[in-house]
């Protein structure tokens, strides 16, 4: 053995250069963009005294029932449970992972009988019944040798970093899903609010075109056309009774409940739309707190590794495997020093040809990293544009709001005065209906402005990732972290 060592030792040398040789040509296609590279200072305004989001961001609505609505899902909803279950699932392949590159050791115990034919074996050994019965462990180990043991345990522990993350990605989702529906709920009851109020005011209307007409003053024209305000507004008022329990439903659903539970729910208060601001470290620092570009980032790094494993496959493997027990025909003789049985050794395993197989793997594993790549440029580019959009829209909505707030309080003027001229026989009731049509047309205008307002803030919470916590579910070990790549 001391003199075939040497050859055998040049023999796998030679191989593991040629295996080396054999993957060359193949590498990744790209890298991971730059995020400071997608410039929005300009685009959003921002500024260095402006923060991210808390993990609590949806208390700055200023709602408590809505506080308590994302505590309750929190408890427990099936979309939640998935994204947990998928977070136990991929650490469980890590852990798989981990323990595949490292020694194994298991005891046996076994019995083995057999009788070979005279015709065979001959009447020395055949006819015979033999038994032996065995004791003994066993142990197995790989050597990680060129590290792709190693970059496969990584591999799957990006792989659970990133579903954890997704894990927050889903409560995002889930809080930022009852936030607007909420917002719904909220404009819903808004509109039956404005709606009555129309009502009202058409009614009050109807009744002093009845006592004009009982006094000759109007025509049945006037009436009908009172009466036909008055319809329309009632059905305005039943379609946002609809569009309420719909929202109630709806949330009930988001909660993981019945639609029973979203019977109690009472109606909304003035929620809040804080001003839109920016931090000033965009975009880079989305890297960190959106979760689909942090789990974008935790994939790239996965694919990596695996590229990395796949290389390491080009090179000889070893594998040591000892059996070390006690055999013996006679169960009295099992524990004598006879019995001893020892067997084990290293094996080489040296791939020469394979038809293109570890060529191919590798190429397919570059491939991956490329997409991995290029879903994570594809989540960093549209993250960015989504903090733009909700910037620019709550701007522009602000701006729409003044507007319809002095528009109404016009329309409001123009009413008062058109419905005293008309008591006082100065004015028709033509000039009351003409100023009165304009104020539900505005109410309701403003309504939708101050739902969509809300809404682009609940935008751009999300888009600034809604206060992400990441947590690792496996911690790198000390020998795995020093590795080579």
């Amino acid at each position: 053995m001391r003199h075939a060592f040497p050859t055998v030792a040049a023999l796998a040398l030679a191989v593991a250069l040629a295996g080396c040789a054999s993957s060359r040509g193949l590498a990744p296609e790209s890298q991971p963009r730059d995020a400071n590279a997608l410039e929005i200072q300009r685009s959003v305004g921002a500024t260095s005294d402006a923060q991210f989001p808390t993990q609590a961001w949806w208390t700055a609505l200023g709602d408590p029932q809505l506080d308590a609505l994302v505590d309750e899902a929190f408890a427990g909803t099936p979309s939640l449970a998935a994204a947990d279950a998928r977070v136990r699932q991929a650490a469980a392949q890590a852990g798989l992972a981990d323990a595949a590159r490292k020694p194994t050791l298991g005891a046996t115990a076994q019995y083995v009988g057999v009788m070979l034919p005279e015709n065979i074996a001959g009447s020395d050994l055949g006819g015979n019944y033999q038994g032996v019965t065995l004791l003994g462990l066993n142990f197995k180990w790989s050597p990680d040798l060129w590290g792709g043991h190693a970059a496969t345990w990584r591999a799957a522990l990006d792989q659970a970093r990133a579903s954890e993350v997704e894990a927050q990605a889903a409560r995002l989702m889930l809080a930022s899903n009852i936030a607007r529906t909420y917002i719904v709920f909220a404009q819903a009851n808004a509109a039956h609010d404005t709606a009555e109020a129309e009502i009202a005011r058409a009614s009050h209307l109807t009744e002093l075109a009845q006592q004009r007409v009982k006094a000759g003053l109007d025509n049945q024209v006037q009436l009908r056309t009172a009466e036909t305000n008055v319809a329309t507004a009632r059905q305005q008022s039943q379609a946002a009774q609809q569009q309420i329990d719909a929202s109630r439903n709806a949330l009930a659903a988001l909660l993981g409940k019945g639609p029973d539970r979203g019977l109690s729910i009472g109606k909304p208060g003035v929620l809040q739309a804080s001003a839109p601001t920016v931090p000033g470290v965009l975009p880079n620092e989305l890297l960190g707190h959106r979760p689909d570009v942090v789990a974008a980032r935790w994939r790239v790094e996965a694919a990596g590794e695996t590229v990395h494993a796949a290389k390491a496959d080009f090179y000889p493997t070893v594998n040591l495997t000892a059996l070390v027990g006690l055999a013996s025909g006679h169960l009295s003789d099992l524990f004598t020093s006879d019995a001893l049985l020892v067997n084990g050794g290293p094996a080489l395993s040296l791939p020469i040809f394979d038809g293109g197989r570890l060529r191919n793997q590798l190429a397919k594993r570059d491939a991956d990293y490329d997409l991995a790549v290029a879903d994570y440029d594809q989540s960093l580019v549209g993250a960015v544009r989504e903090v733009a959009d909700a910037v620019q829209a709550a701007r522009a909505l602000d701006a729409q709001l003044q507007s319809a707030n002095q528009a109404r309080d016009a329309a409001q003027r123009a009413y008062d005065l058109s419905t005293a001229r008309y008591k006082a026989g100065l004015g028709t009731q033509l000039d009351v209906l003409a100023a009165q049509r304009p104020l539900f047309q505005l109410d309701q205008q403003r309504d939708a402005l101050t739902a969509q307002r809300l809404t682009a803030t609940v935008d751009l919470q999300r888009a600034l990732g809604g206060g992400l916590q990441i947590a690792h579910p496996i911690a790198l070990d000390a020998d795995a972290s020093t590795a080579s790549h």
